[in-house]
């Protein structure tokens, strides 16, 4: 790959400043210059320009590869040579040279665009070295030694927690919406975030082996797995380049039998000019640059294609199947309803937020989070405060006893209540004050605020769409229902997720299954395209995912889609502007009209603007 800075290129545009020059003083200025002059400078922009066309071109040759873009350039440019069309020579090595200029420059873009994304690894680690801390990048931290992870901060490295208790967001990597709080010694991953108090890690495995590393590493093979129109054009290429040069042969030595005044030199000149007007430039280059470009584009949307493939699967996509939490759902807590007896809302909020208030129990932040929405005080004198272990709490507010917990709770304290909320499938936070039930609260993960969107837009782009979960149906068609999805169904297990999707692919469905945890991994490998909703999600999601989603949301899904059907539209367009050009410019050089200019801007020409053309994917917007 060329270095894309101006200086790097020094060769390249010194070769067409001479062309320009010599052009200039030969047509501009009519100076007929000698040969012992002009071909001297030519020969010197000639091999500026192309000294790595020819030394691809040799080493391709010495294997006895000989139909390829480099030996067709290298044969047609020698040829103008001989025959004295010295410019026309050097004008096509130029302006090929530009045009992989242009290519080498596009991809570097799209690969800084998709480095951009994928490295959101922490620049630095608070790591315990001697009693002291000390800020140092993750690469340089050594097995088993100590880390800290302040509030909201992210895990950078695998390892097991070394304080006593910590609670973490891990909704990416399991697909529960319930925070984990892990205890001494249990496992901790790279990808958790840590949700409360100051958190010690104990590293078990280096940076190079996080599951961030493991992402960039499938960056590097993003390009590798190639669309279904790149392999018929490889096969393609193969067939029309041989082909091609048979017929350039055929140009110059058929005439001989048939035209009177036959001319070895004017005939030559016209084979050339088919031989270079046949070079498959603009496809061999501008294809592949699409793609790529499109790769590009979507890492700009926080959208990662682990293929040029996938690209164009995602337009035939007909069905999108989508799991529940962590997919359509945040992963997180959020009171959902309010159920009085005897109180009004607002008192019963105040006792039960300044109960909570001593606790960090993320049910508790939910609590304290609908409190302060609604302008609720709960500064209140509390006393007596215990945590009951396994069942919630209890404490003297106001005079008064107030216990905050689930059904066994109360059941302890010989409390009873409505067993109709046991049958609420929402985590439920009973309430009861001085020894009798005050009412309840129920805590459900929250849908995403962009999900009801991407849904209805599913629907505009006649999409069918489909929620797998495990969690309940009664929880799994309340969400259907508020979104709007075509079809739900809960209680499932991974191998029952499995079931249905391949129950949906018998009815002939394209689809495209979502999902974030450890238990999506297999469906997310039998869809037609398997996306990871979470940059972060489960290793075996993520490296099972053809398409991993960064930031979680919804929406992304139809940006995915849309970005498929540009890079698709592109392409094409790229196929079918190249091969008219070509066939007319074939016709026209074989009927001794079209000269190697006209050769060279068919050809160089109509790849550059291919290229440009395949440039725009990573400008536009979606």
């Amino acid at each position: 790959m060329m270095q894309n800075s101006w200086l790097s290129h020094w060769p390249l545009l010194t070769a067409f400043l001479m062309l320009v020059i010599m052009q200039v003083m030969e047509l501009g200025f009519n100076l007929h210059l000698s040969l012992a002059i002009s071909l001297p400078v030519y020969m010197s922009a000639y091999l500026l320009a192309g000294y790595n066309v020819l030394f691809l071109a040799y080493r391709k040759a010495i294997r006895f590869d000989f139909f390829n873009e480099f030996f067709l350039m290298s044969i047609a440019t020698l040829g103008a040579f001989a025959i004295g069309s010295y410019s026309e020579g050097v004008a096509v090595m130029v302006f090929y040279s530009i045009g992989e200029w242009f290519q080498d420059a596009a991809v570097a873009k799209a690969k800084r665009s998709i480095k951009a994304l994928l490295d959101i690894r922490p620049d630095s680690v608070t790591v315990i070295r001697d009693g002291k801390t000390t800020n140092i990048a993750p690469a340089d931290v050594n097995l088993e030694e100590v880390i800290e992870v302040k509030p909201g901060e992210k895990v950078a490295l695998d390892g097991i927690l070394y304080s006593n208790e910590a609670t973490f967001n891990t909704a990416a990597l399991t697909g529960e919406s319930k925070p984990d709080t892990k205890s001494k010694g249990d496992a901790v991953y790279a990808g958790m975030i840590n949700l409360h108090q100051l958190a010690e890690v104990q590293v078990k495995l280096l940076f190079k082996d996080s599951k961030l590393s493991k992402i960039l590493e499938m960056v590097q093979d993003a390009t590798t797995r190639k669309s279904q129109t790149q392999l018929f054009l490889s096969r393609f290429a193969k067939i029309y380049t041989p082909i091609v040069f048979l017929l350039a042969v055929l140009v110059i030595v058929i005439p001989y039998f048939f035209v009177a005044d036959y001319s070895f030199k004017e005939w030559l000149y016209r084979g050339l000019v088919f031989l270079v007007i046949s070079c498959p430039c603009a496809l061999v280059v501008s294809i592949p640059l699409g793609y790529f470009g499109g790769i590009g584009l979507a890492s700009k949307n926080g959208i990662l294609f682990k293929g040029s493939n996938f690209l164009d699967v995602m337009t035939k996509v007909d069905t999108i199947v989508m799991d529940k939490t962590g997919t359509l759902t945040k992963g997180v807590f959020k009171v959902q309803d309010v159920l009085v007896e005897g109180y009004s809302e607002e008192e019963l909020i105040k006792f039960v937020a300044a109960l909570e208030s001593k606790s960090t129990h993320p049910i508790a932040v939910a609590i304290l989070s609908y409190a302060e929405e609604n302008g609720i005080d709960f500064e209140l004198d509390v006393k007596d405060f215990e945590e009951v272990a396994g069942h919630g709490l209890k404490a003297s507010i106001l005079g008064k006893a107030v216990l905050a917990g689930n059904a066994n709770l109360l059941k302890k304290f010989n409390i009873s209540y409505d067993e109709q909320t046991e049958s609420i499938e929402d985590t439920v936070v009973m309430v009861a004050i001085n020894g009798s039930y005050a009412g309840c609260l129920s805590i459900a993960d929250e849908v995403k605020e962009d999900a009801r969107e991407a849904i209805k837009t599913m629907h505009a782009l006649g999409l069918k769409t489909v929620m797998l979960s495990g969690d309940k149906q009664s929880v799994v068609s309340k969400v259907a229902t508020l979104l709007g999805i075509d079809q739900a169904f809960g209680g499932l297990l991974p191998e029952h997720k499995v079931e249905k999707v391949e129950d949906l692919k018998q009815q002939g469905r394209i689809i495209a299954f979502v999902g974030d945890g450890v238990n999506d991994a297999p469906v997310v490998a039998l869809a037609d395209a398997g996306i990871a909703m979470g940059g972060l999600g489960s290793d075996a999601t993520i490296e099972t995912a053809d398409i991993v989603i960064q930031n979680d949301q919804p929406g992304k899904i139809i940006t995915a889609i849309k970005i498929g059907k540009i890079t698709k539209s592109i392409v094409w367009q790229n196929i079918a502007f190249a091969m008219t050009v070509k066939i007319v410019v074939l016709v026209l050089g074989a009927g001794g009209i079209a000269t190697l200019w006209e050769a060279v801007i068919a050809d160089v020409g109509v790849a550059l603007l291919a290229i440009l053309n395949a440039v725009r994917i990573q400008h536009k917007k979606v």
